[in-house]
């Protein structure tokens, strides 16, 4: 009795083809996918790629100033750290009234830079150029309302400073309306006084005039009666002592 002949290996080569033809797609889907995700995340509006180079370049001159000793770069650090912190503030300030004109946040390039929030209120950097010092002019002096090395803290302590100046300004405008509008009166009675002021200036320039011309006639007469005085004594005097 002949024996079976063994089978052929079973051609596994098609199965490979078929598994490498399967992944190749969901390799390339993959990779499509992480290309639509790279570029969904840099693809933004022109106005945010311009803000992180900013960004970006704010804190290469950090590093770079942290490299140098140099006063001009340590000076330009501390002018990067305000303006990102004038940056941190802008959420804050784009929730101001828009009749509300008593903040003007920007940074001031002087000899000590400083981050002015109003007129009375600014941040400056300490000694060691890292930390921030928010700093506010009373009538009993400069005072520190808030001193930290971390920006998320003075962005904190700034925007309660805000809340409070909003609130003082609320008080003052619900004083005057409470007062019947006693500063609109002021206003209107200054206007009036300065409206008054040219016809009492042209009276008092004409009455000085007419002053000046009564002071010049008796002047004028008060001589001639002198010099008249003076030739009737000296006739008299010829006559007496000379023609005897």
């Amino acid at each position: 009795m002949e024996e079976p002949l063994p089978a052929p290996p079973a051609d596994t080569r098609d199965d490979d083809q078929k598994g490498a033809s399967s992944a190749a797609p969901a390799e390339r889907l993959s990779l499509r996918v992480e290309r639509e995700r790279f570029a969904s995340k840099n693809a933004g509006p022109l106005d945010e790629r311009v803000a992180s180079l900013a960004g970006a370049l704010r804190r290469a001159r950090l590093e770079n100033a942290e490299r140098s000793a140099s006063i001009f770069d340590l000076r330009a650090a501390e002018i990067a750290r305000l303006e990102m912190l004038g940056e941190a503030l802008a959420p804050v300030l784009a929730q101001l009234p828009d009749d509300c004109d008593i903040f003007d946040v920007g940074v001031a390039p002087a000899e000590r830079p400083r981050l002015f929030v109003d007129q009375i209120g600014f941040v400056e950097m300490d000694r060691d150029r890292r930390t921030y010092r928010f700093l506010q002019d009373t009538r009993h002096g400069r005072v520190t309302l808030c001193e930290s090395g971390s920006a998320d803290e003075l962005v904190e302590a700034i925007t309660a400073y805000i809340a409070h100046r909003l609130i003082e300004r609320e008080k003052a405008l619900a004083i005057d309306y409470a007062s019947g509008g006693a500063a609109q009166a002021l206003a209107a009675k200054v206007a009036a006084a300065r409206e008054k002021a040219p016809a009492r200036d042209a009276e008092a320039s004409f009455s000085g005039k007419v002053a000046r011309a009564a002071a010049f006639i008796a002047e004028f007469f008060g001589a001639a009666a002198f010099f008249a005085l003076l030739a009737v004594l000296a006739a008299w005097i010829y006559q007496t002592y000379f023609t005897s």
